[in-house]
């Protein structure tokens, strides 16, 4: 982006016009499954509060996590994770409610404070906080730690928005440039304070730092590019007692160096803490109702199969959850796979909404969405039902679907691939369901699963892969990295965005309107006039059939007994893992 300046407020109104584009509570207690109810109680509130220390807590996923180092994950699960061995300059807070998204001090003495035109966030640094080893956290470590974002090749997963907004163009990385004076992005003046440099205003650049675990500290000569996952070195409460082992786990011993007095997100109860990676998704359903797992990692809420076992037991329901998580599971179309938007259109019209609300669990699975943006992103608009409608029992439109496949010259349909993550067996019902409403048309969709932890780095975030393998469409999921439209959308559909691997912008948009609202918005520092923007790049990637709404997701989360300090976090969109103990 160029270094613009700050526009008036006349001038921001002239920006919303310039884009030329088409014009939820807490879990409720009636839940599907015979009118039964869950007990909602770590909802708005901390469930079994206790400072209680001692024994294992078990942590378990049905895939892998995408990476343990912090600078190079985006999985929300991850973030949240991560968090108990490592700290950033700011973070989420320890909190349930609308409080736990918002930015609080955690490295760094306090929120950070820009000068006039806000091209510049100073942070000041807490002195004496320590590493593993006692080596004491710098200013350059940090430094250091958003540099190494920069190189995609080695940290592929992760944001690019400090890549995208820091005034560093051309640099590459300390992998390929180890001289760290050459990264003019960021500066030091001394141990204690960093600067961020930008290449344009940006008023939420707090909200930016608080959500990103790329802030979290790394010691230059600690680091060893891609192998630095396998064990990162502890600047949280725990740290790692050996290498991380992919596709199995890993465990967390206590971090001696660690001070609770300064920090007040982040507990050090359990005596360890251990993650089991790989494991089927119904059996790790099966031993979190049993109390052999206590935590479901990715935070999405049981199966099917565990979510009628669940919803049939009076036992169970005490302990279940089921809270608006903040996620949009929706299905990104590529346009360059399928350019013509007739075909597009086609697709969107013949999707039976009814069958993929049934996918995700009917009413304790979400609600049926409209816009991209999901209710709880700040000034979002409910959003026009382009193609399809949001109503329970809609099956689609296969006459309109015939209409737009007549329009784009294929009357008879056409052939895509349609890919989803194979160890959520959710996102394989709404792939199957897809395939038998297109077929209704004869659009044929080729269905083909991959694992959690490459799909979103190595296949449906690979816009290389997705030419090769002709990819039209995929399952995906979104939950805001903070809650404006700049915090969801940007990342979904600007073009700036579009990285090689760990690609959210999966339907590689080039729409020069919207570009353009994403440049312009950064000079605009009324929100209100931000959100206007935000909500009309929103209804145009509708209008283009870019993207198909489906479920403001609902999770359905059980807490075994003996987990304690339990609440929804709104900030991660699942329970919140800095502060989990056990009571026995």
């Amino acid at each position: 982006m160029k270094r613009p300046k700050v526009l008036t407020a006349a001038a921001a109104g002239a920006v919303v016009l310039s884009l030329g584009l088409s014009a939820c509570g807490g879990g409720g207690d009636d839940q599907q499954g015979g009118g039964t109810s869950v007990s909602n109680a770590a909802i708005g509130k901390v469930h079994n509060a206790s400072d209680k220390k001692g024994g294992t807590l078990k942590m378990a996923t049905s895939s892998d996590i995408d990476s343990t180092d912090p600078g190079n994950m985006y999985y929300a699960w991850a973030n949240n994770f991560t968090r108990l061995y490592s700290r950033m300059l700011l973070t989420y807070p320890a909190k349930p409610g609308p409080d736990g998204f918002k930015p609080v001090p955690d490295i760094a003495e306090g929120l950070g404070t820009s000068n006039a035109d806000k091209t510049e966030w100073t942070y000041k640094l807490k002195r004496g906080l320590k590493y593993e080893d006692g080596s004491e956290i710098r200013a350059e470590d940090i430094k250091y730690a958003v540099a190494r974002t920069f190189d995609r090749g080695v940290l592929r997963n992760g944001p690019s928005y400090f890549s995208n907004l820091l005034d560093a163009k051309g640099y590459k990385g300390p992998f390929k440039d180890k001289d760290l004076d050459n990264f003019k992005g960021v500066s030091t003046p001394d141990d204690h304070t960093v600067v961020f440099h930008l290449n344009a205003p940006f008023a939420e650049f707090n909200e930016l730092v608080t959500f990103s675990g790329q802030t979290t500290p790394v010691p230059q000569d600690k680091d060893k590019g891609e192998r630095y996952g396998l064990h990162p070195f502890s600047s949280g409460p725990y740290k790692w007692e050996a290498d991380y082992q992919p596709n199995k786990g890993g465990a967390l011993v206590r971090n001696e160096h660690w001070d609770q007095a300064t920090d007040p997100n982040r507990k050090q109860l359990p005596d360890r803490i251990e993650l089991l990676a790989g494991m089927n998704a119904d059996e790790l359903d099966n031993q979190l109702l049993s109390g052999q797992i206590h935590v479901a990692l990715e935070g999405t809420g049981v199966q099917d199969n565990g979510r009628k076992t669940l919803l049939s037991s009076a036992d169970h329901r005490k302990n279940a959850d089921n809270p608006p998580g903040g996620f949009h599971w929706y299905m990104p179309i590529n346009t360059k796979v399928i350019p013509n938007v007739e075909c597009r259109k086609a697709i969107v019209w013949a999707t039976n909404r009814d069958s993929l609300w049934r996918a995700y669990g009917g009413d304790v699975g979400g609600e049926l969405a409209t816009s991209i943006m999901p209710p709880n992103v700040e000034g979002r608009e409910k959003g026009t039902d382009y193609y399809t409608k949001a109503e329970k029992g809609y099956t689609g439109d296969t006459a309109k679907a015939k209409e737009a496949l007549t329009a784009c010259g294929q009357p008879n349909g056409f052939e895509t691939k349609m890919v989803y993550r194979s160890d959520r067996p959710k996102e394989k019902a709404v792939a199957e369901a897809m395939q038998a409403a297109l077929q209704r048309v004869g659009i044929k969709l080729t269905l083909q699963g991959y694992p959690a932890n490459t799909y979103t780095n190595d296949q449906f975030g690979s816009p290389s892969f997705i030419k090769k393998e002709g990819i039209g469409l995929g399952t995906y999921g979104w939950h805001a990295d903070w809650p404006t439209g700049y915090g969801y959308l940007q990342a979904l559909t600007d073009k700036d965005a579009i990285v090689p691997s760990g690609n959210a912008a999966i339907s590689e948009l080039d729409d020069p309107a919207i570009n353009k609202g994403w440049d312009d918005v950064v000079k605009i520092e009324d929100p209100a006039q931000r959100n206007k923007i935000y909500n009309q790049i929103d209804d145009s990637i509708r209008k283009q059939a870019a993207f198909i709404p489906n479920v403001y997701a609902k999770s359905l989360l059980y807490r075994p007994a003996n987990l304690t300090n339990v609440f929804f976090h709104e900030g991660y969109g699942m329970y919140n893992y800095s502060t989990m103990g056990l009571s026995g």
